[in-house]
Parts: structure tokens; sequence; C-alpha cells
């Protein structure tokens, strides 16, 4: 919270329009539900509200938090729910939307805009097997309020499909780069485009893959230059950052 807000808030205070309780809960920098401290502050500090981390919560600690989060924000994400919670959480709040390959649940309020910026994120997955990782940034995209360009199955052991999409990709304002096995992928596209690359390394590959940390390795080694790179699988960090970059760039926000 701003000086001008806080000001306003104490100015109503004065004048009767506002009453101290609140006044309180206005002032709080979040809400204790108990088992939870919800960030309700974090969209005006950061620019991005608070995302729910869904693994190790139950369905119904998950309900209690969004609830809570739909008070303060218009936005709200739940990322890594399975199948299982999320079945659980739309029979509570079916105005959720439910991403199965992206493991996310999505609310946003009628009023508010689906995008709220120009231009586009490019999200470039290697292949199918990875789909999981970059329909989670994706969708972190989307729920941030950017509009999101797919370009799948279009990794190195086939690259005249990468070379058919060149224009899309060199186009974006930022784009992510998922891939598995060896993950050249995004050392690739960093030699033949010029907007910032946020590469994810995710866990598929056979055995010398160790789960990742072969891609991983291969990432953060690319001799490309303008290349960030997530840790394993970690598709809502990209699509958060690649975000951060899209909104600080297109510094023109849509009607």
């Amino acid at each position: 919270m701003n000086n001008i807000q806080l000001e306003d808030i104490l100015k109503k205070v004065k004048e009767g329009s506002l009453e101290v309780n609140q006044a309180k809960e206005m002032l709080s920098s979040f809400e204790d539900i108990g088992f939870a401290k919800v960030d309700s502050n974090r969209e005006k500090r950061t620019g991005f509200p608070e995302v729910v981390y869904g693994e190790g919560k139950t369905a119904e600690q998950i309900i209690s938090i969004i609830l809570s989060l739909k008070e303060k924000t218009n936005r709200v994400l739940a990322t890594r729910v399975d199948e299982k919670k999320a079945k659980k959480i739309l029979a509570a709040l079916p105005d959720l939307a439910y991403n199965e390959s992206a493991r996310t649940l999505f609310w946003k309020h009628e009023d508010e805009p689906e995008l709220l910026y120009n231009g586009y994120i490019a999200i470039v997955c290697a292949g199918t097997s990875d789909l999981a990782v970059a329909e989670e940034a994706a969708v972190t995209a989307e729920a941030f309020g950017a509009s999101v360009k797919r370009i799948y199955d279009v990794g190195v052991a086939g690259i005249h499909r990468l070379f058919y999409h060149l224009e899309d990709i060199e186009k974006a304002t930022v784009t992510i780069a998922v891939a598995g096995m060896e993950g050249a992928l995004a050392s690739v596209v960093g030699g033949l485009i010029s907007n910032p690359i946020v590469a994810v390394p995710t866990s598929i590959g056979y055995g010398a893959n160790f789960q990742g940390l072969s891609s991983l390795l291969s990432m953060l080694n690319a001799c490309s230059p303008g290349i960030s790179v997530m840790n394993i699988d970690n598709g809502f960090g990209a699509g958060y950052y690649a975000t951060l970059i899209h909104k600080n760039h297109r510094s023109t926000i849509l009607d």
C-alpha cells in the first residue's frame, strides 16, 4: 500500500465515512485464516496477486484460501492441483476453471478484462511429453492478463517444424522455451531471435537425463545469450517471469 492510499483511508476515518474496523481490515497486510496467512496486499506490492500452491494442501484448505483471495483480487490462480482435489474444489467453487494438463485452477471476476497488455508471449515446447510444464507456463501468463501463442512439438529432432513458426516467435515480447532430453531447444531459439528467452528444463528424458538435470545444465551452459533458466519443471515460474517482462515492456494497457 502506497502513501496516497494510506492517507485516503486515514482521511475517511477522520471524516467518519469509514469505520475503524473497516480501516483496520484495509490496512492489514494479510488475512490470518488459521492454517494460512493470505497475502492480500501482494498485488499492490508486486503487481501480481498471491498464487496458491496446491501440493501438500487439502482441498478444504485450498477452498478457504481461494475464498479469501476472491474478496481482495479479481484474479485467483492455484497451481499443482491434481484431478481428485480439483473435483472437490469445483464442487464447492463451480466458477473456477480447471486445466487438467497444467493442473491449475483459475478464477477471474466477471468485470475483469481477459487481456491487460498488448502483444503476446510465445510458448515454444519441444515435445508432447513436455506439454504439462508448457501449459502451466501458458495458464500462468494468461491468468496474469497476458496473451499467449502456443507453439508446441517443435523440438530439434525435427528442426524444420521450428523454422515454420519462426516469424511468430520473433514477434513475441518474450519467449518461453520448454524442453526435456538434452534441452537444446532454448539454445537454438536463442540463436535465431532477438527477444528475451525464459528456458524451462523438464524431467522428461531417458536415464542419463537424470530427471531433468541434464537439460537444466544444458540450458545453464547455453552459448546463446539472452537466456534465463528456471528450475526443472517450473512452468509457473517461467509464466510469472515472462509476464513480468511482458508487462514492463508493453507499457500501453488495453482499454
